[in-house]
């Protein structure tokens, strides 16, 4: 069984699966900022890291209203690799 995201059998087009991968991006890296907040000593390189990633997504996200097909399926891959990478690091 392979990791990576099989969206081919989810309804809303290509448009909702790509916001839908970016926003999953996004959920990790609030959820990482959240633990790295909660640690005794937070790591401020790690939550500038962590931000820094997360404002990244968040712009991705914003361009995916305005982009063609293509753009929005490169944006979709991008990112379905990242959380594939996200998650096993």
């Amino acid at each position: 069984m392979s990791d990576t995201p099989d969206f081919s059998g989810l309804g809303g087009g290509a448009d909702q699966q790509a916001f839908d991968i970016v926003r999953d991006v996004v959920s990790w890296y609030n959820t990482q900022l959240a633990a790295e907040r909660r640690s005794p000593v937070p790591d401020e390189e790690r939550v500038e890291e962590l931000k820094a990633g997360r404002q990244t997504a968040l712009d991705d996200q914003a361009r995916l209203e305005a982009a063609d097909p293509q753009e929005t399926a490169r944006i979709a891959a991008a990112y379905a690799a990242r959380l594939k990478e996200l998650k096993e690091s």
